[in-house]
């Protein structure tokens, strides 16, 4: 039964330190604010901050020059040049359809079946693109390429400008 009360006592002790915890971070909280409104309402106002002409021994008023920012219109992107950070991967690529491969082509799909690789093939013809198709025997995939190029540049600004049309374009090397 004593331990009982102890018990009692103690948990009586920690509910009564928790309740007078909340009210002293609350009050310092309020404390601040009180704090800040008033130096926001009396700090800022400009008129009580600007010093009086007679402080500096003249009767002419001081006159704040202010200048214009000056907007001047973009009227060009930055060409950024980060094509020795563009992923090149290098394969053993036989063209099965199309006029030969140039050091760096842009890989728009890869398939087992060479059925599905020619119909994308077509499409891309359809719509104006010089569409190849390559085989590599070692991974038994056939590359549909949608354009090739002697510089890594110019076939990373390919693949950048179709990467919203066709998906995940990537860059092959010869």
């Amino acid at each position: 039964m004593n331990m009982k009360k102890f018990m009692l006592l103690s948990a009586a002790a920690c509910v009564a330190l928790a309740f007078t915890g909340c009210k002293s971070s609350e009050s310092a909280y309020k404390k601040a604010y009180e704090k800040a409104k008033a130096q926001e309402n009396a700090g800022y106002n400009i008129s009580q901050n600007t010093p009086s002409e007679t402080q500096y021994g003249n009767n002419e008023p001081q006159v704040k020059v202010v200048t214009p920012a000056v907007v001047t219109p973009v009227t060009e992107t930055p060409v950024v040049d980060n094509t020795d950070n563009v992923a090149v991967r290098t394969e053993n690529i036989s063209v099965v359809s199309g006029e030969g491969l140039k050091a760096y082509s842009v890989v728009v799909g890869a398939f087992g079946l060479r059925a599905n690789a020619e119909g994308l093939q077509q499409r891309l013809k359809n719509r104006g693109y010089n569409a190849q198709l390559g085989f590599n025997s070692q991974k038994n995939m056939y590359r549909v390429i949608i354009a090739t190029f002697n510089s890594k540049a110019e076939a990373a600004q390919m693949r950048d400008q179709i990467r919203g049309e066709f998906g995940d374009a990537w860059l092959l090397a010869k």
